[in-house]
């Protein structure tokens, strides 16, 4: 019995239509129909971003290019992928991309060394080993039965983010490329443009960015992707189709439409640590650059003026896609008068543990790749919010110390007992205050973000914004602490004590200072 899945010519990847909905294209329909999709839906955000990877991927190979940004702009200008060379070139690999392949599968390989097991821990949002479940409910005892389209998406995923962990005694994975920190992609309106908009110049691509050598091969090329052993991609090709696990899925029952329960997976190839990612943002740490990720409980804008800081190497950098995005723009080869975004996609994990999926998007106007100045006004603006929370901090706590203790009224916070203060902070983190106060900042944030560069006005905007959210955010802590008559007594000391910081932060010459 012979299976087959071509994914050149079967439907397996979810692209969102002009309508809306969401079907499945094979991946040649996938480019030819780019400028007439939106873009790329996945079940998780890891298999959005795993996809686009893989259309980068096969547009470079077919290209052999651009090598030139004359070359990147007539593809641009076109408005669509032209055809002829991509049909060549995939006719030419044609059998490669058959997911069931006798000699070739795509992205798989066999080994003697592992045994069959269950799909479940292939699909990163299913519950395996140590894994919590995400959005799903399948467990290994349960195990799971994927269809061909699903089987090769999740090969895609694991290959792209799949972590480090023990696969037996003495024998351990390392992490995938993406396993680590967020993936920025720059969006244009339809899913040509933005794939054009990520598509680097090719082999001399940005800085930073990795080098390619003569024996540089997508994996689909190589005769063995697995040879040479090596912890260094021969060039972005090799990188962008890196094999760091060997995968081999087993398919089961009709041939026309088979599915997947069972599979053996083993170690493939280990990357350099130190490897910086194209499509990744570094921040600089105290033993050089480390890799900006998702943290749990603090929204990705908060810290988004690190993202656009082109020009500032002693802090960080962004991905390389924003120097080329600037690059375009100096050329005058795209204007800004384009409104284009980002999206941000990627996982926070601790070890080998995944905590949860992100996807977000961002405005990103041109104007901050082309001026620093602009990125300092918007980190001062971030900067001001965290001084404000601070404030706001200070003061809920003085409101639940009060209520707890009235006497302490006369006392400085460091005259103040440990067992009242670690009071007063559990009541402060039980009333939420801080969450309610980034969230009512979010919305005006992204319309800061995208008016600063033609409104210098909306700067003072916002700082009278975060005072009334400061005076808002302190109120809920109020209404939250009853009526009591020692909560409203409490509550007038909490605001002077909050009118008085918020006026020394914005304005500076004042009198005397309570507590």
């Amino acid at each position: 019995m012979t299976y087959t899945f071509n994914l050149l010519d079967r439907p397996w990847i979810p692209c969102v239509c002009a309508d809306g909905k969401v079907e499945l294209f094979s991946l040649q329909d996938t480019l030819q129909q780019a400028h007439r999709l939106h873009g790329i839906q996945g079940d998780s955000p890891l298999e959005t971003a795993a996809l686009y990877r893989l259309l980068l991927a096969v547009l470079h190979s077919s290209l052999r290019g651009p090598a030139k940004r004359s070359e990147w702009a007539t593809l641009w200008k076109n408005g669509q992928w032209n055809s002829e060379p991509f049909s060549s070139y995939l006719s030419k690999w044609h059998d490669r991309f058959d997911l069931f392949h006798p000699q070739r599968p795509f992205y798989q390989s066999h080994s003697d060394k592992a045994k069959p097991k269950s799909v479940t821990s292939l699909v990163m949002d299913m519950a395996a080993g140590n894994q919590a479940t995400l959005f799903d409910h399948h467990t290994e005892e349960r195990g799971v039965v994927l269809s061909a389209a699903k089987a090769a998406r999740s090969l895609i995923v694991a290959h792209t983010f799949g972590l480090g962990g023990l696969v037996m005694p003495g024998v351990s994975f390392t992490d995938a490329p993406w396993g680590r920190g967020m993936i920025l992609l720059v969006e244009g309106n339809n899913l040509f443009e933005t794939l054009c908009l990520n598509l680097l110049l090719y082999p001399n691509t940005s800085k930073n960015c990795l080098e390619s050598t003569e024996a540089d091969k997508p994996s689909w090329e190589q005769e063995d992707p697995y040879s040479p052993n090596r912890i260094k991609p021969l060039g972005y090709l090799d990188y962008l189709t890196w094999q760091n696990r060997r995968i081999f899925l087993i398919p089961e029952g009709n041939i026309e439409d088979p599915q997947i329960s069972m599979m053996t997976i083993f170690i493939g190839l280990r990357q350099d640590a130190t490897l910086q990612d194209p499509m990744k943002s570094y921040k600089m740490g105290k033993d050089g650059y480390l890799v900006n990720r998702f943290n749990e409980g603090r929204a990705l804008w908060r810290d988004s003026a690190t993202l656009f800081g082109l020009y500032r190497s002693e802090k960080g950098h962004p991905p390389q896609t924003f120097y080329w995005l600037a690059d375009l723009a100096a050329n005058d080869l795209i204007t800004e008068k384009e409104r284009y975004r980002f999206m941000a996609l990627g996982m926070a994990n601790d070890q080998a543990k995944v905590e949860f999926f992100q996807q977000e998007h961002f405005p990103l106007p041109l104007a901050y790749l082309e001026n620093d100045t602009l990125v300092g006004q918007l980190s001062d603006s971030l900067g001001y919010a965290d001084k404000v929370r601070f404030e706001i901090k200070r003061a809920v706590q003085w409101l639940a110390l009060l209520i707890i203790s009235p006497k302490a009224v006369d006392k400085k916070w460091p005259e103040v007992d440990r067992i009242s203060k670690d009071q007063a902070e559990k009541m402060f983190y039980h009333w939420n205050v801080e969450a309610y106060f980034w969230q009512n900042l979010e919305i005006p944030f992204m319309e800061l973000l995208e008016n600063l560069p033609k409104q210098p006005q909306v700067l003072e905007d916002w700082m009278g914004l975060l005072q009334k959210t400061a005076k808002d955010s302190l109120e809920k802590a109020v209404t939250l602490a009853g009526t009591d008559p020692a909560v409203l007594k409490s509550a007038v000391k909490a605001r002077q004590i909050l009118a008085y910081s918020l006026k020394e932060l914005f304005n500076p010459i004042l009198e005397e200072k309570p507590l």
